[in-house]
């Protein structure tokens, strides 16, 4: 049996990329539980991919490992991540800008205070009109785009444009920006922020506000933290002390962060909104059997979700809305079909990004690991969701003019439905 070391900063040999791509030829095929979304021919796709890793002059093992994601974005995996060597992954950043498309536009949502930045000053809902001279719509549909993996269109534009940045650690990019006033200015920033590093930006698991009409405005940022349910029950135990002034409940699940194995947070989360049983979504898994003619599906039933011990506590029986939108994905997709098949409340927003079900990572030649959805999830009564996301009740698009003059469409929308509901 060959073996391959792991690879270091050395660039690895051509033999060692064409057992990488015949790893993840492999094991997408046999493990990927989608494969009737796939419309590209994966076959060819790996010659070519091999054959590109054979080449003279060779690659560098940046331009392989990009080389693997164009590929990998064939299969319309929205959890699907091709994931190299520490070293290499080491070697890829992004400056510290948190990035949103609006419109389908490039927004700067947000920025990290550093030296740089103090310098660059990428004003906050700047827009990004150019990049290394190239107009911003055509650098992302001609360098970023085929290397995002999603189920649908408009997830994998909005993971576009957050990654439209992305590049080798230290280099530099100029940015043609439109500022909120409307005067376009450059500004140079470094790509500082190894992908592997904490990203500066990152938001506390859950933020809870109460809004002047009396409504609670919860963002779950991420079901990850180990505390999200404690953070929860005493955000809702402050809502509840709120008295006759506490309208209802805004759970805003538009910027979760997908995490795997964290399904369990998001269903706790619901059972403390419930007052009798809801169902989950159910699953299928792809079982592999090489005399068969036909593929075989190993299937499980929905769970339930069961509401709080009376002895322990009350489940929260006040009006509830979620907001969700194309970054909605995993555990929060998890959360929404059982809010749904529950009748709990009313969903509002955009369409979610039809990324959820069961992963398996899954290891590779030199130290390389490819992550792909293993199962096939749906609602209750069997209707599956993978290609268009899961659609709101109450759809609400977000506007360039709204986002720039301060409002907040969806949340609008969601305070109006408690106000409508608190009136029954």
């Amino acid at each position: 049996m060959l073996v391959v070391a792991p690879l270091a900063a050395q660039r690895a040999t051509p033999v060692e990329r064409q057992l990488v791509a015949a790893g993840v030829w492999a094991e997408a095929r046999y493990n990927y539980a989608y494969w009737d979304a796939v419309r590209a021919n994966w076959d060819s796709a790996f010659a070519a991919t091999v054959t590109y890793a054979g080449e003279r002059p060779a690659p560098t093992d940046l331009q392989f490992y990009h080389r693997l994601r164009r590929w990998g974005a064939l299969l319309n995996d929205g959890q699907l991540e091709i994931l190299p060597p520490s070293g290499l992954a080491n070697r890829v950043a992004r400056p510290p800008l948190a990035l949103r498309s609006i419109e389908r536009r490039p927004f700067i949502m947000d920025y990290a205070t550093n030296d740089e930045m103090r310098v660059a000053r990428p004003e906050r809902l700047a827009e990004i009109l150019a990049v290394q001279g190239i107009p911003a719509a055509d650098w992302i549909r001609d360098s970023v785009l085929p290397d995002v993996t999603a189920a649908n269109e408009a997830s994998r534009w909005e993971r576009a444009v957050a990654q439209m940045l992305d590049g080798e650690r230290g280099t530099a990019l100029h940015l043609l920006l439109r500022l909120p006033g409307g005067a376009e200015r450059g500004a140079s920033v470094t790509r500082s922020v190894p992908l592997t590093a904490r990203w500066p930006l990152e938001h506390a698991a859950l933020e809870a506000d109460t809004l002047p009409d009396g409504a609670i405005w919860m963002r779950v940022n991420s079901f990850a933290d180990p505390d999200i349910l404690e953070l929860f029950d005493r955000a809702l135990g402050d809502a509840a002390r709120e008295g006759p002034r506490h309208r209802g409940l805004i759970l805003d699940l538009r910027e979760t962060v997908p995490a795997a194995d964290t399904k369990g947070a998001a269903y706790a989360i619901l059972s403390r909104l419930v007052e009798r049983p809801v169902l989950t979504a159910r699953r299928r898994t792809p079982v592999y059997r090489p005399l068969a003619d036909s593929a075989a599906w190993l299937s499980t039933p929905a769970d339930t979700i069961w509401p709080p011990v009376r002895r322990e506590r009350l489940a929260y029986t006040g009006p509830v809305a979620v907001l969700i939108s194309p970054r909605t994905s995993g555990p929060a997709e998890d959360f929404l079909v059982a809010f749904l098949s529950g009748s709990r409340g009313a969903v509002i927003g955009e369409s979610s990004a039809g990324s959820t079900g069961k992963t398996a990572v899954l290891w590779l030649a030199g130290g390389w690991k490819l992550r792909v959805t293993v199962t096939r999830d749906a609602f209750p009564d069997g209707r599956e969701f993978m290609r268009t996301g899961i659609a709101p009740q109450f759809p609400v698009d977000v506007r360039a003019q709204d986002v720039l003059a301060g409002r907040d469409a969806a949340l609008d929308r969601a305070r109006a439905y408690l106000a409508e509901t608190a009136r029954r």
